[in-house]
C-alpha cells in the first residue's frame, strides 16, 4: 500500500506520516526543502521522540521516501499511484500546492485510477470546502464530474501538540521530531469515497462538525488564551503560563464556557467534554514539550477572525445564553498582542478598530463591550488576578441579568 504525505514538517513527520507508516503504508513525503527530501531518501526512516513530564518513548518511522514538491511530474506520479494521501503544509501554503494536486488528480484519472481520499490536516475552518474550491477552479467540467465521484476531501482534527523543533530537540538529527503522546485522529466519516481505510488511531465520526468545533473552540481557544496570558506576563513557555494559578483558573473557566455551549448545540454529554478539558489542562503542563507562548499565540489576526477560536467560540456561547467572560480574556489578550506586533499604540480606539475590522464586531455589540472591559485591564498593566476577578464579575453580572 502507498501513501503520499504532502508536507514533511512537524505534523507531517511527527503525526500523520507516522500513523500512515504504522498502518502498513509505504509513505512518500512531498516537500520543497531539499535537505528534508534528500535525507528521507537516504535514510528511508526517521525518529520520533514522544515526550512528557514523566518520561519519553522513541519510535522509528520506517518505509518512507520523498519527492521534491518543485518536481511536478514526480509529485503528480506519486499522487496518481497512491492509495491514500494527506496534506499538512499550513494554511498559508495550501494555495501553492494546488497545481501539483491538480496534476496528480488528472494523471490519476487518465491512468484509470480508483478513488482517492485526501486527509486535510490543516488548521482551517471548512478546510474541505476551501480545498475543493481551489481545486475545481483548475479543472474542466468533465474533470469535475470525475472528481466528485472519486476524490474524498476528508477533514481531520489535529489534536497532537508539536512544538517548534529546537536544536536540542533534534539532538543532531535534522529529521527527528519531538511530540506529545496524544495521538488520536478524528476524521469525517461521511467524506470518504470507496470505503473508510484502516489507519492507526483514526476515529471516523459523523457528523464531524462537532469534532472540528471541539478542536477549535475548546483546544485551540484555551491554548491561545494561555499563550496570550503568558506573553502578557513575560512567560516563554505554555507550561510556565499554565503554572500560574490565576491563569489556570481563567483557562479552565474559558473551557467550561465553550464546552457548555457545544454540549447544548450538539447534544453531546457535558461529562465527556469535561473529561477532554481535564486532559487538555494536564497536557498544557507538559514541560518536556517546551511549547512556546510565542508559537501558540502567533498570528493573532487569524485567531481573531469572525469564525476562529476566540470570536467563534464566544458567539456560540452567546447563542446558547452563556456569557463568554473568560474566553474574552483570551480575546482581549489577542487584541493586545496584535497591537504589540504591529507597533500600534495600546488605546481603546485601536482595540475597537481591531474588533471591528478583523473580528467583524460592531461597536454596540455586547461582546465588544465585554472584550473592551477586559482589554482596558491589559492596557493599564493589571495583574492576572485582577483580570480574572473582572471576568468573574462580568459573568456574575450576566447571571444576575438573566435571573
Amino acid at each position: 500500500m502507498k501513501a503520499v504525505m504532502y508536507g514533511g514538517g512537524n505534523i507531517g513527520r511527527g503525526f500523520i506520516g507516522m500513523l500512515l507508516s504504522q498502518s502498513g503504508y509505504d509513505v512518500t513525503f512531498v516537500d520543497v526543502v531539499d535537505a528534508v527530501a534528500n535525507r528521507l531518501n537516504e535514510e528511508h526512516c526517521y525518529p520520533v521522540h514522544i515526550i512528557s513530564s514523566e518520561g519519553h518513548e522513541d519510535v522509528q518511522v520506517e518505509h518512507v521516501s520523498a519527492v521534491n514538491g518543485n518536481d511536478q511530474a514526480a509529485t503528480a506520479k506519486a499522487i496518481a499511484e497512491c492509495d491514500i494521501m494527506a496534506t499538512a503544509v499550513g494554511v498559508n501554503i495550501l494555495k501553492f500546492i494546488i497545481s501539483n494536486l491538480v496534476a496528480g488528480i488528472c494523471l490519476r484519472r487518465e491512468q484509470g485510477g480508483g478513488p482517492l481520499n485526501i486527509l486535510i490536516c490543516e488548521n482551517l475552518m471548512d478546510a474541505n470546502k476551501v480545498l475543493e474550491g481551489m481545486l475545481k477552479a483548475e479543472l474542466t467540467e468533465e474533470e469535475i464530474g470525475w472528481f466528485d465521484e472519486n476524490i474524498g476531501l476528508v477533514e481531520v482534527s489535529i489534536g497532537r501538540m508539536v512544538p517548534v523543533q529546537t536544536d536540542a530537540m533534534k539532538d543532531g538529527d535534522s529529521l527527528r521530531v519531538c511530540v506529545e503522546s496524544y495521538g488520536f485522529l478524528p476524521a469525517d466519516k461521511a467524506a470518504f469515497k470507496g470505503g473508510v481505510p484502516e489507519i492507526k488511531n483514526m476515529v471516523p465520526f459523523d457528523p464531524f462538525d462537532f469534532y472540528i468545533k471541539r478542536k477549535l473552540y475548546v483546544h485551540n481557544m484555551s491554548h491561545a488564551t494561555c499563550a496570550y496570558l503568558g506573553l502578557y506576563t513575560g512567560k516563554d513557555y505554555i507550561y510556565q503560563s499554565i503554572d500560574d494559578a490565576d491563569t489556570e483558573l481563567i483557562v479552565s473557566n474559558a473551557m467550561t464556557e465553550s464546552t457548555m455551549a457545544l454540549s447544548t448545540k450538539y447534544g453531546v454529554p457535558l461529562e465527556d467534554l469535561v473529561k477532554h478539558t481535564q486532559d487538555l489542562l494536564r497536557r498544557f503542563t507538559n514541560s518536556a514539550l517546551m511549547d512556546t507562548c510565542k508559537r501558540v499565540g502567533g498570528d493573532p489576526k487569524r485567531k481573531l477572525s469572525p469564525a476562529d477560536r476566540l470570536i467563534g467560540s464566544s458567539r456560540t456561547c452567546m447563542e446558547k445564553g452563556i456569557c463568554p467572560a473568560y474566553i474574552s480574556v483570551g480575546t482581549a489578550g489577542a487584541v493586545y498582542e496584535y497591537l504589540v506586533e504591529n507597533e500600534l499604540p495600546q488605546t481603546k480606539e485601536n482595540a475597537m478598530e481591531v474588533l471591528r475590522t478583523i473580528s467583524g464586531l460592531s461597536n454596540d455589540e455586547e461582546l465588544t463591550a465585554i472584550v473592551l472591559r477586559l482589554y482596558e485591564l491589559y492596557q493599564s498593566g493589571a495583574d492576572i488576578r485582577t483580570i480574572r476577578l473582572q471576568a468573574a464579575k462580568i459573568r456574575a453580572e450576566h447571571v444576575e441579568a438573566v435571573i
